[in-house]
């Protein structure tokens, strides 16, 4: 397959990381599957902001992906839409912040639920009709910390490990049928996720939220500046090219030199 116009769908993209994805890709021609688990109401603003630069089509696919068979259905419902799904873009995440001995173990199934079972369940939908074409583009959004660890966050930093090494896995499996998987790796991106993990980290530490964004989120990153959504969006939409054909299996760090050190 040449580069063209493809089905894309982008989960968790009612806001930040997922939403910019899915504006490139409809920017570019594609059709764009956008998903969450709110009803269409609630996200309209964000699938008419994504329709208005589009010049494919745009469709909104309602799912929560804690749910084992709604992860494994939206692939079938996208597929039955568009005719097929060409790039899988695996960016539905959830975080909680919190000692371990205080975490609630009702937010460390959500968390894995969602960032880490979402994503084998569409992996394993979407191969198939991948394969049967000989083409296909898996991109899962792990984190830095899928790299590295920080404290009181258990659940996501072990989740997005797990995503780094579903990955590779998925990547080796498929490394003879036309298909790619990679996972990006953003340090920290200035989105409502990390604007509610301020909160929780004024909490937890008892500092101020100029004292938890500059020490805490841009410490660790050399550049003292947060990564752009759209940073990370660009990076997605070469990852689904032609070119990028022989990048696979890799976590690819965008995250302003933190994992450098």
């Amino acid at each position: 397959m040449e580069d063209g116009k493809r089905a894309v769908l982008v989960t968790g993209s009612s806001s930040g990381i997922g939403l910019a994805i899915a504006k490139r890709f409809a920017e570019m021609g594609h059709d764009v599957a956008l998903n969450s688990f709110e009803p269409e109401a609630e996200v309209r603003a964000a699938v008419d902001d994504v329709a208005a630069g589009a010049r494919g089509r745009v469709r909104y696919f309602r799912a929560d992906l804690a749910d084992a068979a709604q992860s494994f259905g939206l692939v079938g419902d996208v597929i039955a839409a568009f005719g097929q799904l060409d790039v899988l873009v695996n960016n539905a995440g959830v975080q909680k912040v919190a000692p371990i001995e205080d975490f609630p173990p009702a937010d460390w199934d959500r968390i894995r639920a969602v960032s880490l079972d979402s994503a084998f369940h569409t992996i394993r939908a979407a191969i198939p009709g991948m394969a049967e074409r000989g083409w296909g583009r898996i991109i899962n959004v792990a984190s830095a910390h899928g790299l590295r660890a920080s404290p009181f966050k258990s659940a996501y930093v072990a989740t997005k490990h797990g995503v780094v090494g579903l990955t590779k896995t998925v990547a080796l499996e498929v490394a003879e049928k036309g298909i790619t998987a990679n996972a990006i790796c953003p340090g920290y991106v200035w989105t409502p996720l990390v604007a509610k993990q301020v909160a929780d980290q004024v909490r937890v530490h008892g500092i101020s939220q100029d004292a938890v964004i500059r020490d805490i989120f841009l410490g660790p990153q050399p550049t003292k500046q947060f990564v752009q959504p759209e940073e990370i969006a660009e990076l997605a939409l070469y990852l689904s090219g032609d070119m990028a054909r022989s990048i696979t299996g890799t976590a690819i760090s965008i995250d302003g030199g933190w994992t450098a050190k």
